[in-house]
Order: C-alpha cells, then structure tokens, then sequence
C-alpha cells in the first residue's frame, strides 16, 4: 500500500510541472499568418529576412537554407509592449529599439540585456507559401 501511495504521489508531483518559460510579459494572442514567397523578395534566398505585420509588435521571418524559415515576434520578450518594443534586424541579431537588448535570429537566445527568449512562431512551407502560426 505505500508503495501505491508514494507512486502516485510522485505521478501528481510530475504531472503538475509546468513547461511555461516564466515570461508573463508578452500577452498570449492567436498568430495565424500567410505569407506569398514571391511578394518578399528578400525571402528568397538564403539568409534574406522580412518583417510582416501580425503578432505583438510584427513577425519577423529569416530564411536559413531556402527550405527552412524561422519566425520571431519582433516584441521584445522582456519589455511590456508599446510603440518602442519592436525588435529590428541587424546583421544575425534583432535588437530591441527601447534598450538595445540583443537576440540570436537563428535560436532567439538573448544575446545582452535580458533572460527572456524571443517568442518563435512555427512555419510551414507549402510551396511557395509560409503558413505561420502559433498553434
């Protein structure tokens, strides 16, 4: 009989664990993007980025090897959002505009400024289609 209790004590401790990164600063909004290849130039070749409106503060997109994209809310993960927290593109990093808190663009570590990641959205190509969604 302990054996059964202590197992299921241990089974409910496990089962309350939580996997939320502890960022409650950036609210939690559906993302659900469509994005035409051949209407962003840049995104056509390897290494080319573009920003699209949707998100927070828009959604920052970063073509890795023409078959893989990766995307970024351009809110900068450790601020709450207003007209200064958007995030731009400089070289491999997205600074925030309001501190100039640094992130990797290939795995929106944070690079300076802050323990918060980048929020990453997933995408999905279709064609000559990125389906990007949070869901």
């Amino acid at each position: 009989m302990k054996k059964i209790i202590t197992f299921l004590l241990i089974i409910s401790f496990y089962s309350c664990t939580s996997t939320d990164d502890g960022n409650h600063i950036l609210p939690n909004i559906p993302v659900n993007e469509t994005v035409y290849l051949n209407l962003h130039n840049a995104l056509q070749h390897t290494g080319g980025s573009s920003t699209i409106s949707g998100g927070i503060s828009g959604i920052i997109i970063y073509n890795i090897d023409n078959t893989r994209y990766i995307a970024w809310d351009a809110a900068c993960p450790h601020l709450a959002p207003n007209k200064c927290t958007a995030m731009t593109l400089e070289g491999l990093l997205m600074v925030c505009s309001c501190d100039k808190s640094k992130f990797s663009i290939l795995d929106g570590s944070p690079q300076s400024g802050t323990k918060y990641a980048a929020r990453q959205y997933r995408v999905v190509k279709d064609g000559n289609t990125l389906l990007i969604t949070n869901f």
